[in-house]
């Protein structure tokens, strides 16, 4: 069997990996081949090493919670090069009125889980805690689907969107929340206030059962990431593959039927034949390939939008930052009228970030609140972010490193109704055998979700023989 991988970020090395491993299980005889625009694999995971630093471009981690990267990563025998945050640290911060407030403790992205810390807190008026506190005897909801904003608003009140729960879900999707479908990216909030009704008590609830931070004995923290940086997971993944598989610097023009498989047409060279096809690219490039193949599940992809962002990494001494960096990094609400969407504090969460007496920064932004601010010239835009975090940190001193990496089109936004949409997706290509589709852009934007999607369709390229 010949099966063409279209892309080779983390979907489409993950697919071709996982391909493998069933041809091996079923006896299969696979020629695979990856086929990637770019120079090198990976996608938008990118890391760096420079002046002792370690620099991530794209995503620094991925959720141990979702089973699927960190299975992939056992399976390759890497397990052990895996690293988990300082969770001594993992206070977060919100930026609000020119002051770094810590984010209350037990807050679970929403809505608060512990009383005290929720009522001192300086984030929130008392009139907006007070509308807060109204979940506890609000009525259900009724709605399947709805925006995250108005499922905030309805529950917790105006404040817990624009000061919390905002800046939050930007720090993840780069999204309006006004936009963004709750049933796509958080259904658990759905689903609780299907069960318990009151979000407030369902996260008590839920917090009470579960053991308290450090006491676990967990091997691996919520994030988790590699010890020379996410790029070790492309590099295992890459070595895994047959000499001769890749063809870097290979764009895809387009997909055709070609009798019972597939013709891949690039910019390089003759056409690739296959009896297999799956296409990882962000679902609009996907929307493109296939237009001649099924115009409808074109228009399908191509409307599934995607933001753009950047981020900009600060080396500094760390007698140059005033800050105690205390915690994980802030965020920044929309509202405050900033440039950054958030900062991380990536040598405080991650250890071997930084040399010895140093503080490695990163910085966000863009996305789909500000993505004006992108045209700004990177001089500029390096510049705005230095202002900003001056006025957080009151750090005035030239950073010994600077690193900025723009990522154009590449976070897609699962506005409302993005599930009925991702469906339809999938009847259309269930019409078109040997055709796969994997990626972010359709059942969760996380490495972990990119795995599954990709070995889900990998499963499948090789069901029918």
């Amino acid at each position: 069997m010949r099966l063409i991988v279209v892309g080779g970020g983390i979907a489409g090395l993950a697919a071709a990996h996982r391909a493998l491993e069933v041809a091996r299980e079923r006896g299969i005889a696979l020629d695979l081949a990856v086929v990637e625009a770019r120079e090198r694999l990976g996608g938008t995971i990118a890391t760096e090493r420079a002046d002792g630093f370690l620099v991530e471009a794209g995503p620094d981690s991925f959720l141990s919670e979702k089973p699927w990267a960190l299975a992939l990563c056992q399976r390759l025998g890497i397990e052990d090069r895996l690293a988990r945050t300082d969770d001594r640290f993992r206070k977060v911060f919100v930026w609000r009125a020119g002051r770094l407030h810590p984010l209350p403790d037990g807050f679970q992205l929403l809505a608060p889980t512990q009383l005290r810390s929720f009522v001192t807190s300086r984030i929130f008026s008392w009139p907006g805690k007070l509308r807060m506190a109204f979940d506890l005897v609000l009525p259900r909801g009724i709605a399947d689907d709805e925006s995250l904003g108005a499922f905030v608003r309805r529950r917790l009140g105006r404040e817990a969107l624009e000061r919390v729960a905002q800046p939050l879900v930007a720090g993840i999707y780069t999204a309006d929340p006004d936009d963004l479908s709750l049933a796509a990216t958080m259904p658990r909030f759905l689903e609780l206030e299907k069960r318990d009704r009151s979000i407030i008590l369902a996260l008590w609830r839920a917090s009470r059962k579960a053991p308290q931070a450090g006491t676990s004995g967990a091997r691996w923290s919520l994030f988790v990431t590699f010890k020379d940086g996410m790029e070790e997971f492309v590099t295992a993944l890459a070595s895994r593959l047959p000499a001769g598989a890749v063809f870097l610097k290979h764009r895809v023009t387009g997909l055709e039927r070609s009798g019972a498989g597939w013709r891949i047409a690039c910019d390089a060279g003759a056409p690739l034949e296959a009896d297999r096809a799956i296409v990882t690219t962000e679902s609009h490039v996907a929307g493109r390939l296939l237009r001649y193949v099924d115009p409808a599940l074109a228009t399908l992809l191509g409307e599934i939008p995607y933001a753009s962002s950047a981020t900009v990494s600060f080396g500094y001494r760390r007698m140059d930052v005033p800050h105690p960096l205390d915690g994980f990094g802030f965020v920044v609400p929309r509202a405050e009228g900033r440039a950054l969407i958030a900062c991380t504090f990536s040598s405080v969460k991650y250890p071997g970030r930084a040399p010895e007496g140093h503080a490695l920064l990163r910085c966000f932004v863009g996305g789909a609140l500000n993505e004006a601010i992108l045209e700004l010239e990177d001089a500029a835009l390096i510049a705005r972010c230095r202002d900003e975090l001056r006025q957080a940190m009151g750090i005035t001193a030239e950073p010994v490193l600077t690193r900025l990496h723009r990522w154009p089109a590449a976070m897609p936004q699962y506005h409302v109704g993005h599930l009925a949409r991702v469906e339809a997706i999938e009847r259309c290509v269930a019409a078109l055998p040997g055709l796969g589709l994997a990626g972010g852009g359709y059942r969760g934007v996380g490495i972990a979700d990119c795995v599954r999607s990709a070995e889900a369709a990998a499963e499948r390229a090789l069901q029918n023989r």
